[in-house]
């Protein structure tokens, strides 16, 4: 199995095992600690965001001296044994703790991205960025379908003891490709293409592009924290597997957009795609506002296929800003403020919730997209295209 694919699929196994929890926070929150506020949970998630945010950039210049593969080892390694200590704690502040030195060590699965980058020829990015955005940006949301089903048969708690099972393997499998795949030092790396050494870097327009992220992933994700509670209220399928998996619809229609995309010929303007992608985005949060299942339904489908566009040319517009030797640095910085935007959402979601209730995130988030689709063409006029 080439390189490539062996680090994609490892890469889906962490996004997707990790966030088995993430759409179920509140209720174990509710479960395990006695009903905190719903701005708490927020807090929780904003923190974690915080803290991927502030480590990974400590990650990426760690890589420059080591190897990614073999920096995961060591990684995963605390962090399948703190995910599986999570399972044991019954104390809130000890959680806290223990969660976040795990989420610490969890986010070095984040190097992969650049790493698989590198490896690529210039005129594939645009076809390796689909691929990954689908295993990065929404395998998160296909983990929450399994979430689901896990919980249907075992306690909440448990699904900690499955997410370390996912950190162990994620361990074994650096540890054959280090035996096997990796070169030794000062060796070309294994790739099935060379990779074309692009020297051109725009900082001013990565940390442009930076900004738009922030904005971006603050509203478009805003609905997500509460997403499952929101769910089971107004629907007639409320368990938690029907939960899970309608939460995972837009990661089911990322697969069908990167499939539709490899098979079309022209790929488009990427500016305007992203437009495009913003203001269909806008749409599909204000009808999952109406609490009408079948307008949930309906907003969840339109809200993979423009986040999958808007996602995929935001990170092309990345990797065609920077250079395959800065592609870590410069995706540590788009990182940090994924981060910003992330604990935005989490935080205003719960604030939101607790003070409006479940519906207003939704309203909210479709009038920042659109916010961000007007700002947009100010900040990237001189990006060019793709």
């Amino acid at each position: 199995m080439p390189l490539r694919t062996c680090l994609i699929m490892m890469t889906a196994l962490a996004v997707i095992t990790d966030n088995l929890i993430i759409p179920f926070y509140p209720q174990y929150f509710a479960e395990r600690f006695g009903n905190p506020p719903e701005q708490y949970v927020g807090l929780y998630l904003a923190v974690v965001s915080l803290v991927v945010m502030a480590v990974f950039p400590l990650w990426a210049r760690l890589a420059k001296c080591v190897h990614p593969v073999r920096i995961l080892i060591s990684a995963q390694f605390m962090a399948g044994s703190l995910t599986a200590a999570c399972y044991f704690i019954d104390s809130l502040p000890l959680f806290w703790v223990v969660s976040l030195v795990m989420v610490l060590f969890k986010g070095s699965y984040l190097l992969m991205y650049p790493y698989v980058m590198s490896l690529q020829q210039q005129d594939n990015h645009t076809q390796t960025i689909g691929t990954l955005s689908v295993v990065v940006h929404f395998g998160a949301i296909l983990g929450a379908a399994l979430g689901g089903l896990v919980l249907q048969v075992m306690n909440i708690g448990d699904v900690f003891l499955v997410m370390a099972a996912g950190d162990f393997i994620q361990m074994a499998i650096c540890m054959h490709l280090v035996r096997g795949y990796l070169p030794a030092p000062g060796e070309q790396p294994a790739s099935d293409e060379a990779p074309v050494r692009n020297t051109a870097r725009s900082l001013p327009a990565i940390y442009r592009l930076c900004v738009v992220m922030l904005l971006f992933y603050c509203v478009g994700y805003i609905t997500r924290p509460f997403f499952a509670v929101y769910w089971q209220q107004v629907a007639h399928w409320n368990s938690e597997m029907a939960a899970g998996f309608v939460y995972s619809l837009p990661g089911a229609v990322a697969v069908l957009a990167l499939w539709w995309g490899r098979r079309a010929t022209r790929q488009g303007n990427t500016r305007d795609g992203i437009l495009a992608g913003l203001l269909l985005g806008a749409v599909a949060t204000f009808i999952q506002g109406f609490a009408d299942q079948w307008l949930i339904l309906l907003g969840r489908v339109l809200f993979g296929w423009a986040l999958y566009q808007v996602t995929v040319r935001l990170d092309a517009l990345l990797f065609e800003l920077s250079s395959p030797e800065h592609y870590a640095v410069d995706f540590s910085k788009i990182n940090i403020f994924q981060c910003l935007g992330n604990m935005g959402s989490a935080y205003g979601a719960g604030l939101l919730v607790s003070h409006y209730g479940q519906v207003v995130p939704f309203w909210v988030g479709a009038a920042g997209l659109v916010l961000t689709a007007a700002l947009f063409p100010l900040l990237v006029r001189k990006l060019g295209t793709v």
